[in-house]
């Protein structure tokens, strides 16, 4: 550090008045041999590290045939059901935490025993200003219909701290989870970021940066057409996907595609010499890709009219590339599941996901969907579950400024907490009380306690509001969400002594208008109703259970819509018994890993019926399953149009 006298008393002049220093103090200061840096404000090198626990709400495996799979003991059962090896991963939540605990935690290990992550492919929400508003099918034949669903709350929430500042809040967001990603991978694999004009420049400098400029192997240009044509501007018809590598070993398996008609014709390439011979395979790919196709016609039969939805090809191509069946690849902008269900198609496992619920429920119907083509065509598939991050943390619940120093930081975010709830408990008409940890409101003779307003309310949240009624006897209270965390039995807290109901807090509570009218309703969450089947089994002397559903209630048909009940369901799945799986987690003590039963049980998924874009009828009616006399807990899991799921457990005695 060589700094004169006069530079000395600026220093000293600046710190003392508690001012910023100059830029050129971080050269003088500190060494760098970084040339060029990309700096946007509240720009930091620290990475989150927080370790939260993975938990599994559902597993899904495709009944198997006994004839194909019966010789393979080491990884199935005699069933055909996978009960070994690597179980594929479907992520619901915010990935900065899914890729912090995936680094830190002991999903580590189990990642590092597959040879590690080999590919990531991410396809980040570069679009400011989006509408990701999507069109859903209510109903099935004559009768069906459209409506329009807007993101969450949440999503919003997601979307806003994405954007809220352009290009900082983006490039802020998308550094810190390529950080993460960066470390996740092995030392020879390979990241795939796909981008267009919006942010492919600043995408760039922070790959170069935690990357390293030498590991960029190729700046793909994906090429397509359609569209309109602007007046003053040549169209942009290509989206930008960067190739890089860790370091300087990597897997390369080259890729061909057909060659032109002129090419065939003449028999030969414009080549001189030797090389000029056509190969059997094709003309290797160049980083130019005009025949990869996008999804653009509404009859595509990939299509799900998902926002950003990618083609299987494309796909296809950048794991072909830079992957081998067997090997682990990973997409944690996942959407509507492309990465994952080429994955599987082509024999590689995978980790996958997203912070919507409909993207995790499309993502689920889509690759259930692979696994039955895959069973007709004979061919193996991995089972895969759905896991949450357990145990959200509560975050700062609205935008806190960036540029206020950490205890400044906490006491903004306290106050807009404040805000926050006072702004709900205004419009559930309800009367604010303290002296109380969870509950902050009480209407008429029930109190009232209010979820946060960038995550879910978890089971965890749950349970602490029931201890604190128990404690304070507490006999009737209201808990209110935007949304709840996946998997939730909320029959099972009823059960637990206190009068607990569960609503959903609406978009028109930041309608300010509404609120002063007393516009803004509140609406109960989803309930099932199902009854038990028995029959009498074709052989021997067990009983055939069956389980029909014979009513569904979500909030948005409880104003009368003239929708059939069944019609706002698009998936539901039965687990027959389903106290016989734990769910068991694995938790860093001490430094020692430890396994440690939740108190839940793992859903799985043994009977299912979804609607499709080519199929919209459901069964309302499950397969039977031959059952042994006992007493049983059978689950039963409904998803709406939405994306939202709802349980209820059945006691059934055979």
């Amino acid at each position: 550090m060589k700094l004169t006298d006069n530079e000395k008393r600026d220093v000293i002049k600046y710190l003392e008045a508690g001012k910023p220093l100059p830029e050129k103090y971080r050269f003088l200061l500190f060494e760098d041999d970084r040339e060029v840096e990309l700096l946007w404000n509240g720009k930091t090198n620290e990475v989150t590290n927080v370790v939260l626990p993975f938990q599994v709400i559902e597993q899904i495996d495709e009944p198997r045939s006994d004839a194909r799979f019966g010789n393979q003991n080491s990884l199935f059962d005699t069933s055909g059901r996978q009960i070994t090896g690597w179980t594929n991963k479907l992520i619901w939540g915010d990935n900065k935490l899914i890729l912090s605990s995936l680094n830190n935690g002991p999903l580590r290990k189990e990642i590092e025993a597959q040879g590690g992550l080999k590919l990531i492919y991410i396809d980040p929400p570069f679009d400011v200003g989006a509408d990701f508003s999507m069109d859903i099918k209510i109903g099935d034949g004559e009768d069906e219909e459209s409506f329009t669903k807007k993101p969450s709350v949440i999503e919003e929430i997601a979307y806003r701290d994405t954007w809220g500042k352009g290009a900082d809040s983006f490039i802020a967001m998308i550094y810190e989870r390529l950080k993460l990603m960066y470390d996740l991978l092995t030392n020879d694999g390979s990241i795939y970021v796909h981008c267009d004009w919006r942010v492919n420049s600043y995408m760039r400098l922070v790959l170069d940066e935690i990357f390293g400029k030498d590991n960029l192997r190729n700046t793909i240009a994906w090429l397509y057409s359609g569209g309109g044509i602007p007046q003053n501007e040549m169209p942009k018809k290509y989206d930008t996907i960067f190739w890089y590598t860790k370091s300087d070993k990597w897997t390369y398996n080259a890729q061909y595609r057909p060659y032109s008609e002129g090419t065939v014709e003449r028999g030969r390439t414009a080549i001189k010499g030797e090389d000029a011979k056509l190969r059997e395979q094709g003309t290797p790919i160049n980083d130019w890709w005009p025949d990869v196709k996008k999804i653009t016609s509404p009859t595509d039969y990939e299509k799900l009219d998902y926002p950003t939805q990618k083609s299987e090809e494309l796909l296809e191509r950048v794991i072909k590339l830079s992957s081998n069946p067997g090997d682990l690849v990973a997409d944690f902008f996942a959407g509507s599941g492309t990465t994952l269900a080429v994955a599987e198609k082509l024999g590689r496992k995978w980790i996958g996901s997203d912070l919507g619920k409909f993207g995790i429920h499309t993502s689920r119907k889509r690759l259930i969907g692979v696994q039955r083509e895959l069973k007709k065509s004979g061919k193996d598939f991995r089972a895969f579950e759905i896991l949450n991050v357990g145990r959200y943390e509560r975050e700062n619940f609205l935008a806190v400024n960036d540029d206020l120093r950490a205890e400044e930081k906490a006491k903004q975010a306290e106050r807009k907490e404040k805000e926050f709830v006072k702004l709900i408990i205004s419009a559930y008409k309800a009367e604010p009380v303290g002296s109380f940890v969870n509950i902050v409101g009480k209407k008429r003779d029930r109190l009232v306690a209010v979820g946060p307003i960038n995550t879910p309310v978890s089971s965890k949240l749950i349970q602490d509001i029931v201890a604190e009624c128990k404690e304070k006897g507490i006999t009737k209270i209201d808990v209110l969400g935007f949304d709840y965390e996946m998997g939730l039995d909320f029959q099972e807290y009823r059960e637990q002594g206190v009068d607990i109901a569960f609503r959903i807090i609406p978009r028109e509570v930041f309608d300010k208008k509404a609120v002063e009218k007393g516009q803004v309703k509140f609406y109960d969450v989803a309930f099932i109703e199902a009854r038990p089947c028995f029959a009498k089994a074709t052989q021997g002397k067990q009983t055939e259970l069956s389980i029909q559903l014979t009513d569904f209630s979500v909030f948005y048909n409880q104003d009368d819509s003239g929708e059939v009940w069944s019609d706002w369901i698009d998936y539901w799945a039965v687990d027959y018994d389903f106290a016989s799986r734990k769910e068991i987690i694995k938790v860093i003590e001490n430094g020692e890993e430890k396994e440690v039963w939740t108190g839940d049980y793992i859903f799985d998924n043994e009977w299912q019926s979804f609607r499709t874009k080519k199929n919209r009828n459901l069964e309302l009616t499950s397969a039977a399953k031959e059952m042994t006399k006992g007493t049983y807990k059978v689950a039963v899991k409904v998803v709406d149009i939405f994306g939202n799921d709802t349980t209820k457990i059945i006691g059934v005695k055979i």
